[in-house]
């Protein structure tokens, strides 16, 4: 019998639950469990939230090891983002840089912010202050980026060629047109999606694909 599914999937909204689909992604936040691989109140040990590959070189490691970080898995890069995490320094070192890169541009910087600006700003922009909730805004479909995840009717989906494609931990379902002039829920912290905006590229899933 195969045991049950730890709690440390991720979803574009931001909740951490128990899931048997993996994802293309692992990531940190710190360590969240106890020593029955539990997660605890806390949803968060620090504000570098991260998003890694899930194999790196013969590395191999026990996800909820006691006293240690707690590996968190996302379907793609554009649902940690959503979930407000930005590329790992080290396993995706250069996502990381074109990350930065975008982030310049998008702001008009004389020079490539540091990690520790990147984790400041978009800690403040993903969590509603005092409360573990997810922050969110309206936006109209015209002003956003193909890469952002958003919540309509109900639906959260990845915004992707002028097309909704509904989220699932498995992947993403047929895609919606959805018209530009539609107010949706943004759930992508807006420093990310400026750095979408700008030209940076995540890792989409294959499903979203045409």
């Amino acid at each position: 019998m195969r045991p049950s599914p730890l709690q440390n999937r991720v979803a574009p909204t931001g909740e951490i639950v128990a899931d048997p689909g993996r994802g293309l992604l692992m990531g940190n936040r710190g360590c969240l469990h106890d020593t029955d691989r539990r997660l605890g109140v806390s949803r968060w040990r620090s504000k570098a939230w991260i998003c890694c590959v899930t194999k790196w070189r013969d590395w191999r490691r026990d996800p909820m090891p006691p006293g240690a970080w707690t590996a968190l898995f996302f379907l793609d890069e554009v649902t940690a983002l959503a979930a407000g995490h930005r590329p790992c320094g080290y396993c995706r070192r250069e996502e990381l840089l074109a990350y930065g890169r975008a982030w310049q541009d998008a702001f008009g910087l004389p020079e490539r912010p540091s990690v520790a600006a990147l984790d400041a700003r978009l800690h403040a922009e993903r969590v509603q202050p005092g409360t573990r909730r997810q922050l969110t805004r309206p936006a109209t479909v015209s002003d956003l980026p193909d890469g952002v995840m958003v919540r309509r009717d109900g639906v959260v989906g990845l915004l992707w060629g002028a097309a909704l494609r509904p989220w699932s931990f498995t992947g993403y379902g047929p895609a919606v047109p959805v018209p530009r002039r539609d107010e949706v829920e943004l759930l992508t912290p807006p420093a990310s999606v400026a750095v979408l905006a700008a030209g940076y590229r995540p890792l989409v899933h294959p499903s979203a694909q045409p």
